[in-house]
């Protein structure tokens, strides 16, 4: 039975996906803006308040796309695409355009925008410009960009370390709001930098909020607009925070039916910006699939890896392919399933 590994077709296709990347970060409407409005003046267009972050949809999809952009440039040889990368990350990265994003982002009034899920990504991004800044450079200009944005990432480390440890509740749900995905996406940048803080607040966290966890309802997953799974998520956040005590652990929280984590979802429309959410569970499950076989009893690890690569194959086509609902963010969730190169 061949195994799930997407390396192979991210390096056949790299160049089409840098394209889709590049596309989505430089197009600027349609744009849902995440924008709370302080006063009657206050309307701004989305490049004036998030000059780096600007285009993509929306800000968080942005990030998240800038950090495919680095990840696929890691990954395989992308040609003449690599000046424009890099003509790109040199217009956005620089040190005044970061330092408009850090005066919105403390502003009084937005403590939590995009919190936790584009925080976390934010962290995401940066733990790929470092590693890529502090290893053979995948682009000119890694270094400069690194340094132009640890800054702000820094302050959201803080600021997310708190909100994770004063937060009495985690949030379950299969979308941006998920505590256990903004927790992973967290715990790299945790343990790339030696971040005490950020890895006490998520090990006391998860400990808390999910070590009593039994029997998962894994059979109330999907959700309609899902494009993670819950249970799933919290099974590899656990598994990386618990080490060897994973398998006790897995044993109590095993759902009764696994039937439903292991069929991809279906997907009814790929224009409905909620309904194509699925593509990205497809894609996440894969990750969360693949990443969990080996911790798993025999019994169960090659039934997760050919259901991760089923879920890959539902998903993959769609990546690069059809309309900008899914276009400007589908590539980074098939992407987390890549290794650092």
């Amino acid at each position: 039975m061949p195994r799930f590994d997407p390396l192979p077709f991210v390096q056949t296709h790299a160049p089409r996906l840098a394209e889709c990347a590049l596309e989505a970060l430089q197009r600027s409407y349609p744009h849902k803006l995440d924008h709370m409005i302080l006063h009657e003046q206050d309307q701004p267009l989305p490049r004036e308040i998030h000059p780096v972050f600007d285009g993509c949809y929306d800000w968080h999809s942005s990030v998240h796309m800038h950090w495919s952009l680095l990840r696929l440039a890691s990954a395989a040889p992308l040609g003449p695409l690599r000046e424009r990368i890099e003509t790109h990350f040199d217009a956005r990265f620089s040190e005044p355009l970061v330092a408009r994003e850090r005066a919105y982002a403390a502003e009084p009034g937005r403590a939590s925008f995009e919190r936790p899920y584009g925080w976390a990504w934010l962290l995401k991004l940066q733990s790929e410009l470092d590693r890529q800044a502090q290893s053979q450079p995948a682009l000119r200009g890694v270094s400069r960009w690194a340094g132009a944005s640890r800054p702000f990432a820094e302050e959201i480390a803080t600021r997310l370390a708190g909100f994770f440890g004063r937060s009495h509740y985690p949030v379950r749900a299969g979308t941006h709001a998920n505590s256990a995905f903004a927790m992973l996406l967290a715990l790299d940048w945790a343990e790339a930098r030696s971040d005490a803080a950020m890895r006490g607040a998520i090990d006391a966290q998860a400990r808390r909020w999910f070590a009593g966890d039994r029997r998962y309802p894994a059979d109330y997953e999907p959700g309609g607009s899902d494009f993670l799974s819950p249970g799933l998520c919290e099974a590899l956040l656990m598994r990386r925070v618990l080490g060897d005590g994973f398998a006790p652990w897995w044993s109590a929280f095993e759902p009764a039916s696994l039937s439903p984590w292991l069929t991809p979802a279906v997907v009814s429309d790929r224009v409905d910006p909620q309904l194509v959410h699925l593509d990205g569970l497809n894609l996440s499950r894969a990750w969360c699939l693949a990443a969990l076989a080996p911790a798993l009893p025999a019994r169960l690890a090659q039934s997760f890896d050919a259901a991760a690569l089923a879920h890959w194959d539902a998903a993959s086509p769609h990546i690069a392919e059809g309309d900008f609902a899914a276009t400007h963010w589908l590539l980074s969730f098939a992407l987390l399933s890549v290794d650092p190169g």
